[in-house]
């Protein structure tokens, strides 16, 4: 039986009147793959981020090779060989792949037996040596910035084994990534897990969990809920042990879609048209052009955008001019969309400020609707003083929703909204769409999960280098394969 790489036992921690974590035991074993689910607030990141060194428990106590560690900071965990990879990789853009890895503990040349300046031939010689273990063979001169999110992954786990990882923490690795970069991720993560190295594997898709975990470990209410192993679980069997009860499909009625909202001016082959009451899907492969269709109508393009928004012409020229226009976007990141050090309630009332804004009556309407929109929206904790960033990432995603409700949009564009987020926060947002459309408005969704696509859209727009290649509607046969069909052929 494979050694415990790292272990949490009995871990409890609280932040104020929350209790994040109650009595968790966790171990990740050496040559293992150790998945861990649940819902937005059943205490995921807490304990990854306690088995990192970024948080400190209030109670229990955390092992690593069996040796009982006291871990106050990241660095601490790294030095005993339990590195985390957040969504958010922390590489320096302007650097080059060698120096990312080398990044405090470049090689040095000595002279006169001191050290005096980097070796920068070794330094590339090692980086090339590093990278090409996972047939990965780039300019190791090449600026980070210049390569896609799943080779920046690459470069990121290669800089974590140059630390002598011992065990792997990866949180939500494939949020960004298409089938293939998965395919070849997965690959690198196996061949890890033969080298013994211990993974820890934070995923809200859970098929992908029941293709790859060893072991899956379901938070419920920061408690333990259940440890499964490999072959002895699906995805209605996480989905129960997440949320108490059995996973619950829906899909969107076909119906006849009102009048035009929004529409592209003068022939192209990206041209949109969203009428009232419709959801209309984007689908293509990274670099397709469906986020740049998004980016246009909100006014984020290079060059000015023309379009007629119910029938009038506008030039939306910049994000105010599609907020004036009555357009609203949810970006792919929740940290474009919102102002992390500011209040839930803010955050609600930023694009109406000058409704809600003004004088003693003025405000207390505002409170009145981020009351409402709290409610409606289930955001949790119902604490509208609390800053945005204390929130998980569903509750997040439901603000930046509920902001543009409080302005009363008339259309939504929407990338990758449900990105990150557990299976209950993403049934409520599609809930909270399905509603808008048939209440009248609009909704423009770009997203990599294609089945999410098929259940929520009337329609999906299959996108090319920036061309539409087809449309397939609702009253057709809507389904995953066939989107794909269409994206990738």
């Amino acid at each position: 039986m494979n050694d415990v790489a790292a272990g949490a036992h009995t871990i409890r921690k609280r932040f104020g009147a929350t209790t994040a974590l109650d009595g968790v035991d966790f171990e990740v074993l050496a040559g293992e793959i150790h998945a861990l689910v649940g819902e937005n607030g059943a205490g995921k990141s807490t304990l990854v981020r306690i088995l990192g060194g970024a948080v400190r428990p209030d109670e229990g106590r955390v092992t690593i090779d069996g040796r009982e560690c006291r871990l106050t900071s990241p660095h601490d965990a790294i030095v005993n060989g339990v590195t985390a990879i957040p969504q958010e990789l922390h590489l320096v853009p302007s650097l080059s792949i060698a120096e990312n890895l080398a990044l405090g503990d470049a090689p040095l040349r000595r002279l006169f037996g001191l050290p005096a300046f980097i070796d920068r031939a070794r330094m590339r010689d090692e980086a090339r040596a590093q990278l090409g273990t996972f047939d990965f063979a780039p300019d190791p001169d090449l600026p980070v910035r210049q390569l896609g999110f799943a080779e920046q992954q690459i470069v990121a786990i290669a800089k974590a084994l140059r630390r002598r990882c011992r065990v792997l923490i990866l949180d939500e690795p494939t949020a960004a990534l298409e089938n293939r970069e998965i395919t070849r991720l997965f690959g690198v993560l196996r061949r890890l897990k033969e080298q013994g190295t211990g993974i820890v594997y934070v995923s809200h898709r859970l098929e992908e969990i029941v293709a790859l975990a060893d072991r899956c470990t379901v938070l419920r209410d920061g408690r333990v809920a259940a440890v499964v192993r490999r072959g002895a679980f699906s995805s209605a069997d996480l989905v129960a042990a997440m949320t108490g009860r059995a996973a619950a499909q829906q899909t969107i009625a076909a119906t006849t879609p009102g009048e035009v909202l929004l529409e592209d001016v003068g022939p192209r082959p990206d041209a949109i048209v969203l009428r009232a009451g419709e959801v209309l899907g984007l689908a293509g492969l990274l670099g397709s052009g469906t986020t740049q269709v998004l980016r246009r109508f909100f006014g984020l393009a290079p060059a000015a955008g023309a379009a007629l928004v119910k029938g009038r012409a506008r030039r939306l020229h910049s994000p105010m001019a599609a907020i004036e226009s009555g357009i609203g976007l949810v970006p792919p990141s929740r940290r474009l969309g919102l102002v992390m050090n500011q209040t839930v309630a803010d955050n609600i009332l930023l694009p109406s400020l000058g409704r809600h804004g003004r004088g003693l009556r003025g405000r207390r309407a505002g409170r009145r609707l981020v009351a409402e929109l709290m409610k409606l929206l289930d955001i949790r904790p119902r604490r509208p003083e609390l800053k945005v960033s204390a929130l998980s990432g569903g509750n997040q995603q439901k603000v930046i929703l509920a902001k543009w409700l409080a302005r009363r949009v008339d259309v939504l564009l929407l990338d990758e909204p449900t990105q990150g987020i557990d299976i209950a926060a993403k049934a409520q947002i599609h809930a909270l769409l399905r509603d808008f459309a048939a209440r009248g408005g609009g909704v423009l969704l770009s997203s990599s999960d294609l089945s999410e696509l098929a259940n929520l859209c009337h329609a999906v727009l299959a996108l090319r280098n920036g061309r539409i290649v087809a449309r397939i509607d609702r009253g057709e046969r809507l389904d995953e394969e066939r989107v794909h069909t269409a994206i990738a052929t």
